[in-house]
């Protein structure tokens, strides 16, 4: 079970964008996230009639990995850790470790 998912809320921990928030967008393998406004670099691209692009500088969002990024608490106002929680019908759900109640996807 995927402790940060796709529409989750995140803050950054480590790096140059450190303490910038966003929405994780796309799970690009098992530990790199694309977040939303997060690791915004210039990128260079060619001209390509074919495509009917143009050339230019444009800003692109690269992947991040999860170890830099938590799931932010929006009752605490904080960066926050995810547990995984067994209910007594058998299912499976993520909590926060700081209040023990369970995150809404």
């Amino acid at each position: 079970m995927n402790k940060i998912r796709t529409g989750d809320q995140v803050i950054v921990l480590a790096g140059r964008d450190k303490g910038k928030r966003g929405t994780v967008s796309v799970r690009v393998d098992d530990s790199h996230l694309v977040v939303d406004g997060v690791n915004v670099v210039k990128k260079h691209v060619r001209p390509n009639p074919m495509k009917g692009t143009t050339g230019g500088i444009v800003d692109k969002t690269m992947p991040i990995h999860q170890s830099n990024i938590a799931i932010f608490n929006a009752a605490t106002g904080k960066a926050d850790r995810v547990g995984i929680k067994l209910l007594a019908d058998g299912k499976k759900v993520r909590v926060f470790k700081s209040s023990g109640e369970e995150i809404k996807a």
